[in-house]
């Protein structure tokens, strides 16, 4: 066969592959952008092998993905300040008038509570509970991705399923997400304390994303006594989806974004809050009020 057509036949073969490639990149890493460039990066290294000697594509491309997102994975635990705007997910901005049960859809096959959850484990746990008990890839693969024994990535996987059942409960509709979300909105505007202890977990996560860096405050007493941060210069706000999960993002009078909050709701209170204040990434996002 001529190069031209073993070339056609890689080609074919990889695109057959891409779309799996694609969601075990995503759910490795929280992030499209992230995971169109991890499979963009195992073509490059695919084009460069001799494609005849490889017995198994889609074990060798899984495993390649697999090695590119355990390094993105660690690159972002040593780069702390990294902005999480890099790498946030889809927003959309939400009818005023209607109740989009609808938007749902939009979310991602993965679960985004699993996703949430999957941000919390260490690269290498991610990296086995996906692979293994989402993909069904062996240990043994796993565990050569990792440089470490089948039974020690066995372990791994064993110990984020038990992170991930620990979070486990009740799912809540996004109906009831949104209703919680509009009683903590409520609560700032009313400068109401009582109410805001109510719908806020008492170990909530607020995590800010700054131009300087994350700024992480813990409990519920810390971040209702901070309320006004939620507020402030904001002229009008709409309700968003940010990677399927409730939130609402805030105008200045003069049409410039000021924040974006998004928000995990367990039951029937807040878990964790996500807020975006960086101005050149508000405006690159180009969401109007």
């Amino acid at each position: 066969m001529s190069d031209h057509g073993q070339a056609d036949l890689v080609t074919e073969a990889f695109e057959a592959q891409r779309e799996r490639l694609r969601a075990v990149a995503f759910r490795m890493l929280g992030s499209h952008a992230d995971a169109e460039d991890v499979v963009q990066e195992a073509w490059l290294r695919l084009s460069r092998q001799d494609a005849a000697a490889i017995h198994n594509l889609g074990g060798w491309l899984t495993t390649v993905v697999g090695r590119i997102s355990l390094d993105v994975l660690r690159s972002r635990q040593s780069r702390p300040e990294a902005s999480y705007g890099d790498r946030l997910p889809g927003i959309v901005v939400l009818d005023e008038e209607a109740e989009p049960e609808e938007e749902a859809v939009l979310a991602d096959s993965v679960g985004l509570a699993l996703l949430v959850v999957l941000q919390s484990l260490k690269p290498g746990e991610r990296l086995a509970f996906v692979l293994h008990d989402l993909f069904a890839v062996p240990f043994d693969e796993i565990g050569r991705i990792l440089g470490k024994s089948a039974d020690a990535a066995k372990m791994l996987a064993s110990r984020a399923r038990g992170k991930v059942r620990a979070t486990e409960r009740e799912p809540v509709s996004g109906r009831e997400q949104r209703q919680v979300v509009r009683a903590f909105r409520a609560a700032v505007r009313d400068g109401d304390f009582g109410e805001l202890l109510r719908v806020l977990d008492p170990e909530v996560k607020l995590t800010v994303d700054t131009p300087g860096g994350e700024v992480v405050v813990l409990g519920a007493t810390e971040i209702a006594g901070r309320a006004r941060l939620f507020s402030g210069a904001a002229a009008r706000e709409r309700e968003v989806l940010v990677g399927g999960l409730p939130g609402f993002m805030s105008w200045r009078a003069d049409g410039t974004p000021l924040s974006i909050l998004y928000f995990t709701v367990t039951g029937d209170r807040i878990t964790a809050i996500t807020a975006l204040t960086d101005a050149a990434h508000l405006t690159a996002m180009n969401l109007s009020p």
